[in-house]
């Protein structure tokens, strides 16, 4: 309850007012900070993110067999500005819940609000289809990672969509790792069964960027 007060009255935008807020600029120690995982990563923390988009399938007409996974594309949202924001006793645990919160907004509603939209994640298309992409990471001036996935676990409870770790590969810069954790929502419908062909299906999680 405490998060969802804070983000309404502190960053999204009021029903009342839809002009976009100034960006907020972080003066967080990133060091404080790791990913929910049982391992810490090893290399310098640069980024901390909250992804906002869709994950992408595919069905073939008349399948019942399940979904077929095309990508995912989303904006990253600079979850380290928002970090001063919030209590020092409960920054990290307030931070792990940002993407159960932040996929119940719809775009508009970010597009107005005062977190910052620092970079894209989406699928280049780099081979055969159906999955034909690689998972890239535009943060600009930060970097810039093209994905190899090399760990995947099943997110706690079903809440969302696996957890990722994926190494930079060929034409990555400055980044060389991300980990994607905290998902909320984005599977896929368990039977293509009265699907469209193409499905998008929303979601958000945490992506920590290392170099």
């Amino acid at each position: 309850m405490a998060l969802a007060v804070l983000l309404f009255a502190l960053v999204l935008p009021s029903e009342a007012r839809h002009v976009r807020r100034p960006a907020r600029t972080t003066t967080a120690d990133l060091s404080k900070y790791t990913p929910s995982l049982s391992n810490a990563p090893s290399g310098t923390l640069k980024a901390i993110t909250v992804g906002r988009g869709t994950q992408n399938y595919t069905c073939e007409p008349g399948s019942t067999g399940a979904p077929v996974p095309i990508g995912a594309k989303a904006e990253l949202l600079d979850a380290s500005s928002l970090l001063p924001l919030f209590p020092a006793n409960q920054s990290q645990e307030i931070l792990d819940e940002l993407p159960s919160y932040i996929v119940n907004y719809d775009f508009a509603a970010i597009s107005n609000s005062s977190i910052p939209c620092i970079g894209q994640h989406y699928f280049a298309n780099t081979g055969p289809a159906p999955v034909n992409g690689t998972p890239t990471f535009d943060l600009g001036s930060i970097g810039f990672l093209s994905g190899k996935k090399t760990g995947d676990i099943k997110a706690p409870k079903g809440a969302g969509v696996d957890w990722l770790q994926l190494v930079a590969k060929a034409p990555s810069r400055t980044l060389t790792e991300v980990y994607r954790v905290n998902t909320a929502k984005g599977q896929a419908p368990k039977s293509c069964a009265g699907q469209p062909a193409n499905i998008q299906v929303q979601y958000a999680a945490l992506y920590w960027f290392y170099a």
